[in-house]
């Protein structure tokens, strides 16, 4: 029954997604944002790696980024956190990194 009530509270953010990809095995996750100026630019990964944010979008496409799905605004796409239940791993939680 519990998760009955997870998964209804999770269908609203679900539909703002355009997709969600199976992530690979290898995938790998965002561990901070890249920020310049306080906007995100791009996003480091579990592997050290940073990516700009159409880079991410077109990993994430991909399978190789995990716990993402990708929406867009206006004509943008960007990436949003699949919504699993805990708040530590969303983005918006992350730590930021600055642009170099």
């Amino acid at each position: 029954m519990m998760m009955e009530n997870q998964k209804t509270g999770a269908v609203l953010p679900l539909m703002a997604m355009d997709s969600i990809t199976e992530p690979a095995p290898d995938a790998k996750q965002i561990v901070a944002l890249v920020k310049d100026s306080g906007r995100v630019t791009g996003y480091q990964l579990s592997d050290g790696h940073i990516v700009d944010k159409q880079q991410g979008v077109h990993l994430a496409k991909q399978g190789q980024i995990r716990g993402v799905g990708v929406a867009h605004r206006n004509d943008t796409e960007y990436l949003k956190s699949i919504p699993d239940g805990t708040e530590h791993n969303n983005l918006s939680n992350l730590p930021s990194i600055s642009a170099k």
